[in-house]
């Protein structure tokens, strides 16, 4: 079992050092979910168990690669504000791990990503049948594991959710090649793929506690905000981080026809010349007649990516505006935290 800390794993080894100057308080408050986080961990590893020996084989796999686990550790945060002292939230935790691992593994299939976390993907290792197939295996046995509680509210959010991702996928694939996507457009993108399942994380522990309900909306909408500074902060790193720290190649996006925050900001200012230079590179999947260059002076060019930056400041402090209208104590210190992790992490 991987038992890299919460700390080490989530947040402070990425953020700048003038936020690590607050360390050891932030260290305590995230040590409050340290336990569960090493249950979630152990839930993963029993829950990809299976009679099929690839399935276990696979499921090894992904788990010993590990991940940032920030939507767990979110839903075990949120459970300790509330005062939840019981152990499902753990089993919650690692199925929202779960339903997130089988996104991963489609996405990776559609994107024809040879890596994933500085690793080779798993369709890349496996196939894309059976890579799908145990994409598929992740998204029931999370459900699966959720119904062992009987708590219908809770299924019918995730089911809400999962079914609202798969849409966002459905969306994005149309837009897929399209160099006239509109912010609004990507934006409902983003709720729909990434930042519903920071919401639900975050919601989730709401059901747990007799008369929490009332902080429900408030941890719903600061999982929202929160998941879409850590999406449109994804989107800047593939301009600005190196491949060693992304796990996979620079611009990826760009390379699988996707635009991303940067490119949309850009292109309503783009010259006709600049505005085929990213037609080009989105009809080739690959930096052949266009180089990586040239792209990076688009977008440096017509300041693409400030604004971009100040988006994600402006969706992190919402979520921060959020986290501060809840009950103080360190479970809030450490939500307020991933906020800044979220504007500021590096990979």
């Amino acid at each position: 079992m991987n038992s890299t800390s919460l700390t080490d794993r989530l947040l402070l080894a990425n953020l700048p050092v003038e936020e690590r100057a607050n360390g050891q308080r932030l260290v305590r408050a995230l040590s409050l979910v340290e336990e569960k986080l090493r249950g979630v961990e152990e839930e993963l590893e029993r829950r990809t168990r299976s009679d099929v020996p690839t399935i276990s084989l696979i499921g090894e796999y992904l788990v010993d690669g590990g991940g940032k686990r920030i939507r767990p550790a979110l839903l075990l945060l949120a459970s300790r504000l509330l005062g939840y002292e019981g152990e499902i939230d753990v089993k919650y935790a690692a199925v929202l791990e779960l339903i997130h691992t089988a996104t991963l593994v489609h996405d990776d299939i559609i994107d024809g990503a040879d890596t994933r976390r500085g690793r080779v993907s798993v369709n890349r290792r496996w196939g894309n049948e059976l890579t799908v197939l145990f994409g598929d295996y992740l998204y029931m046995k999370g459900m699966k594991v959720a119904l062992e509680e009987g708590d219908v509210r809770v299924l019918d959010l995730l089911a809400d959710v999962t079914l609202a991702m798969t849409e966002g996928e459905i969306l994005g694939a149309e837009r897929r090649g399209s160099v006239d996507l509109t912010i609004g457009d990507y934006l409902e993108v983003v709720r729909r793929k990434t930042a519903l399942l920071f919401a639900a994380a975050c919601r989730i522990p709401a059901f747990l506690v007799p008369g929490a309900e009332a902080r429900a909306d408030t941890l719903w909408g600061f999982g929202l905000a929160l998941g879409t500074a850590f999406q449109l902060q994804d989107d800047l790193l593939d301009y600005t981080a190196s491949e060693e720290d992304l796990g996979k190649p620079v611009l990826s996006d760009l390379r699988e026809g996707k635009l991303t925050l940067p490119l949309i900001l850009s292109i309503p200012q783009a010259t006709p010349a600049e505005r085929a230079a990213i037609e080009t590179v989105m009809r080739e999947q690959a930096f052949v007649s266009v180089p990586v260059s040239a792209i990076l002076e688009i977008v440096d060019r017509l300041g693409a990516l400030e604004k971009a930056r100040r988006m994600v400041e402006e969706y992190a402090g919402r979520a921060r505006d959020l986290a501060l209208t809840l009950p103080e104590g360190d479970p809030r210190d450490a939500l307020l935290l991933a906020a800044e992790y979220a504007a500021n992490r590096r990979k």
